[in-house]
C-alpha cells in the first residue's frame, strides 16, 4: 500500500497518520500533486460532502497592537500603511456583519487587535454579539480578541458567542523567533480556556514564514492534540513594513501540499483556507476547495481579498455548494457537544473503545516505508517564479471606512 492509499484509508477511519507520513506529503513532487489533492479530496468528501462554509471577518479594532508578532501588519512598530481605528460601535459592526451574511456567510468572525481584552472590551463585544444576533439569530459568531483572562471565555459564551479563535501559528520550537511579547504556552492556554467554557475552539497556523517541514508538521500535530473544531490555514501575506516582508516562500503547489497534510491529520475537522489564499494559491484556488471545506468570503482584516461574488462563482464552477444556515458543519460525531475526549466526541466515536487524545492515535500505524520516492518541492525562488507582490493590497473598504464592504 503506497503513501496516499495509507493516508486515505486512515482519513476515512479518522486515524492519525504518523509524523513520517505527514512529512512525506509535504515532500511529494509536482508530478504527484493531483494524486495528493484527489486523496485528500476523498477524505474531505467523506466528512463534509461538497459543502463549503463561508466565514466573514469584521475587524472591530485595527492596528496599534502592543504585541510584536513578526507576521502581522498591526504589530508594534509596523510601518505597513494599514487602516488604524479604535473600537467600532455595535451598530457599525452589525452593519458590517450583515453584508457578509447577505453574501452567504454562515459565521461572522469578530476580531480586535491587542494582547487581549479588558473586561470592558468583553462588554463591548457582548453588545456587538447581541446586535448581530438580534438581526439574524441563525448567524454563528466567533470572537478573536487575543489572550483570554480567567472567566472571560465564560462571559463571551454567556453573551452568545459560539466560538473563539486563537491560532498557534507555528511550532513551539520556533515560536520565540516569531513573537517575543507572549509565549506559545499562552496561546495554548487561551484555546483551552475557550474549550473549558463550552465555546467551539478555532485554532490554526500560518505557513510561509520560513519554517521547516518539521515545524509545519509539529504545529498541525499540536493542533490535533488541542482538538479544535476548525483549523484556519493562513498563508503569510508579506506586508511591506513588517519583519517578514521578504518571506516569499510559497508556490500554489506548496500551499496545496500544506492543505492536504492538514486534512490528513485533521480529517473530520473544519479546515479553512484563510489569509493569503488569493496571493499564493491564485488560479489554483478551486483545487483548494477539494481539500478544505471552509473559506473566508471577501476581504481580510487588513488586506483585500477577491470580490465576494468571485468567491461564490468559484465555488459553483468547481462543483461545490455553499453551506446553508440550517446545515451542520461538523460530522455528527463531532457536532454533538458532550463531555469526554476533547468535549466533542461520543464516547466510542473512534471505534477503538476508549482512550483520550488524538482520535485514532491509540493503535499502531501502518509502516510508512511504502511511501513513494519523493523529493523536496521547489520554492518560488528555486523555480525562478516571480512573487506576485501586486496581489498584496491593503484593505481600504468595509469596516472602519466609508466604503462598502467587499462581500
Amino acid at each position: 500500500m503506497d503513501l496516499l492509499d495509507i493516508l486515505t484509508d486512515k482519513g476515512l477511519r479518522r486515524e492519525l497518520p504518523t509524523r513520517e507520513e505527514a512529512l512525506a506529503v509535504l515532500a511529494t513532487t509536482d508530478d504527484q500533486l493531483l494524486d495528493v489533492v484527489a486523496a485528500a479530496g476523498r477524505v474531505r468528501r467523506q466528512w463534509f460532502g461538497r459543502r463549503v462554509k463561508l466565514n466573514y471577518l469584521v475587524n472591530l479594532k485595527s492596528g496599534l497592537c502592543p504585541e510584536d508578532c513578526s507576521y502581522c501588519s498591526q504589530r508594534l512598530g509596523s510601518k505597513a500603511e494599514i487602516l488604524k481605528y479604535t473600537w467600532l460601535k455595535p451598530d457599525q459592526a452589525a452593519e458590517a456583519a450583515a453584508a457578509g451574511v447577505a453574501g452567504g456567510a454562515k459565521r461572522v468572525c469578530l476580531v480586535a487587535s491587542g494582547r487581549g481584552p479588558t473586561d470592558r472590551d468583553v462588554d463591548r463585544v457582548a453588545d456587538t454579539i447581541a446586535a448581530i444576533k438580534d438581526a439574524d439569530g441563525s448567524v454563528e459568531v466567533c470572537a478573536c480578541l487575543g489572550l483570554l483572562s480567567d472567566n472571560q471565555a465564560e462571559r463571551l459564551k454567556a453573551a452568545g458567542a459560539d466560538a473563539y479563535n486563537h491560532n498557534l501559528n507555528t511550532s513551539e520550537a520556533t515560536y520565540g523567533d516569531i513573537t517575543t511579547t507572549h509565549t506559545y504556552a499562552d496561546r495554548v492556554d487561551t484555546v483551552n480556556k475557550a474549550h473549558g467554557a463550552g465555546l467551539s475552539a478555532c485554532s490554526g497556523l500560518i505557513a510561509g514564514m520560513g519554517e521547516s517541514d518539521e515545524d509545519l508538521v509539529d504545529v498541525v500535530f499540536a493542533l490535533r492534540e488541542l482538538d479544535p473544531d476548525s483549523v484556519p490555514v493562513n498563508f503569510l501575506i508579506p506586508f511591506e513594513g513588517t519583519p517578514l516582508a521578504e518571506e516569499w516562500n510559497l508556490t500554489p503547489q506548496r500551499c496545496l501540499r500544506v492543505l492536504a497534510m492538514v486534512r490528513f491529520v485533521c480529517p473530520d475537522i473544519e479546515v479553512r483556507i484563510a489569509g493569503g489564499r488569493e496571493v499564493h494559491l491564485r488560479s489554483m484556488q478551486p483545487l483548494g476547495l477539494h481539500i478544505a471545506n471552509s473559506i473566508f468570503l471577501g476581504d481580510y482584516l487588513t488586506s483585500e481579498g477577491q470580490a465576494g461574488q468571485a468567491d461564490l462563482d468559484m465555488i459553483k464552477d468547481a462543483g461545490f455548494e455553499v453551506e446553508g444556515a440550517e446545515q451542520t458543519t461538523l460530522p455528527r460525531h463531532r457536532a454533538r457537544a458532550a463531555a469526554g475526549c476533547g468535549g466533542h466526541r461520543e464516547e466510542d466515536a473512534c471505534g477503538t473503545g476508549g482512550g483520550c487524545g488524538p482520535c485514532g492515535g491509540h493503535g499502531a500505524a501502518p509502516d510508512a516505508t511504502a511511501a513513494p520516492e519523493t523529493v523536496a518541492a521547489p520554492t518560488a525562488g528555486d523555480t525562478g517564479d516571480e512573487a506576485r507582490t501586486d496581489l498584496v493590497r491593503v484593505r481600504r473598504r468595509g469596516a472602519g471606512t466609508e466604503l462598502a464592504p467587499n462581500a
